[in-house]
């Protein structure tokens, strides 16, 4: 088999490039999703359950998407293609959703015309983002796919730092953080304008500068002969034949994403109870009277951009600890140390009530992100070999969407659970709970086997 030669550090960040301006809209969803649904007058207690469409649409994109570029070839690509598809139908989505509440319809309306459009934003950011996981895959040497995915996660948490402070910014600079009852305030909406024309930018100059493999090259370079091109399989053959790696890390992402979809979901109200001392106001819900936060008040709304900060934090702190990583020779220990440092910061956020104090704890957050983001791939790709990497991958995203599903759907049984008599904002009780699922997903690294050569290098 034909090896894969070595490419420049240019060459390297341009695959990876455009990943800055999808994180941007990702980012833009997961701090603000919850606080746009809050706004047009949602339950808190029933946050968890406006997720669940997110990881539904991305596990079944992505594995078609996967299974799609594995046998496309066109002038621009095998990659490429899905990715501007994906990235032009976020742009338009980026547009319309935080206004589902300034359309004039009512609150069942605008809720509805708000899911739809968040499941279209997160399946076109899913048809965006996969493709870049694959070129490096495609197109980089096990030597040097550890800094390929380093490369991406530092891109990936860049873009997540802008598009967590773009509210903020737009605030501080005058522009309304809040707005009448039902409406998503402007500096939520313009910064989502914003990400959509960063988000095209960095994927027009991905498109111009990445030229992928021609079909022949690839197969010299993956081992692929012609019988392998014409046998015929489907995603349950592959499943069977899996390396064992695709199992292990699959069961350490479970953990991981069942507690960051928990963080998403649950970081805004608690840090307007905990932080920003929101007012709570009643709701009668099927004739039972709730005392829950006022989210029309200056101090919810003001949390939300402060969540958009801590979140920018944790993106700092994975920037860091992704260069720090890789000089820790062990894998698995680097691993399983990140994602107990993150789950250190989720537990020691119910003891925390300064709103600058939470640095600690986010950027210890930040360590497992950064790991999360580089680690299962890099251990994945190098165990993988032949001509199924794109539909491999788009079955390894139902790692990071069965957990999300699986936590959105028990989130709000879960936090009725965690619920004391009186207590206004339970929201803390989950995210501790997610510190305690990095840190089982930390133990369960330890049955994790490497690829030899990955291992080695």
């Amino acid at each position: 088999m034909k090896k894969i030669p070595d490419l420049n550090f240019w060459k390297l960040w341009n695959i990876s490039f455009g990943f800055f301006g999808v994180q941007i809209a990702y980012a833009l969803q997961s701090a603000n999703i919850s606080r746009i649904f809050s706004t047009l007058g949602a339950d808190p207690h029933s946050l968890s359950y406006f997720w669940i469409l997110p990881p539904l649409a991305g596990i079944i994109v992505q594995l078609i998407i996967g299974a799609l570029s594995d046998k496309t070839w066109c002038r621009f690509g095998r990659r490429i293609p899905y990715l501007f598809v994906g990235a032009l139908i976020a742009v338009l989505v980026m547009c319309l959703l935080p206004n589902a509440g300034s359309f004039g319809m009512g609150v069942s309306a605008a809720m509805i015309f708000g899911l739809i459009s968040l499941m279209f934003l997160d399946t076109s950011i899913n048809i965006a983002m996969q493709p870049f996981k694959m070129m490096v895959g495609d197109m980089v040497n096990e030597k040097q796919k550890g800094l390929a995915y380093s490369i991406q996660s530092f891109l990936c948490n860049a873009g997540s730092l802008a598009g967590y402070l773009f509210p903020f910014i737009f605030a501080a600079i005058g522009i309304s953080n809040i707005a009448p009852k039902g409406v998503i305030p402007d500096s939520v909406i313009y910064s989502f304008y914003i990400g959509a024309a960063i988000l095209i930018l960095c994927v027009i100059y991905t498109t111009v500068k990445v030229k992928e493999y021609p079909p022949q090259l690839y197969a010299e370079y993956h081992g692929i002969t012609k019988e392998a091109e014409q046998e015929k399989t489907n995603v349950f053959k592959l499943l069977v034949k899996a390396p064992k790696a695709f199992w292990t890390v699959g069961l350490v992402q479970f953990f991981c994403w069942a507690a960051f979809m928990f963080m998403w979901t649950y970081t805004n109200g608690t840090i307007a109870a905990n932080v920003f001392n929101t007012p709570a106001i009643e709701l009668v819900k099927d004739g039972v009277t709730h005392m829950v936060l006022d989210t029309q008040s200056l101090q919810y709304q003001t949390a939300g951009d402060w969540v958009g900060i801590l979140f920018a934090v944790q993106a700092i702190g994975s920037v860091i600890w992704a260069a720090t990583m890789p000089s820790i020779k062990n894998r698995k220990f680097a691993y399983a140390l990140s994602l107990v440092l993150g789950g250190i910061g989720f537990i020691s956020i119910l003891f925390i009530h300064n709103q600058y104090m939470l640095f600690v704890s986010f950027l210890l957050i930040g360590c497992a992100w950064a790991a999360m983001l580089a680690m299962p791939f890099t251990i994945l790709t190098n165990a993988l070999t032949g001509g199924h990497m794109g539909t491999y991958l788009g079955l390894f995203n139902g790692t990071i969407c069965v957990p999300q599903i699986v936590a959105a759907v028990a989130g709000g049984w879960i936090l009725k659970l965690f619920t004391t008599e009186g207590q206004i904002a339970p929201e803390v009780n989950m995210l501790v709970l997610a510190g305690v699922l990095l840190i089982i997903g930390a133990l369960c690294v330890s049955i994790i086997k490497e690829h030899k050569e990955s291992a080695e290098g």
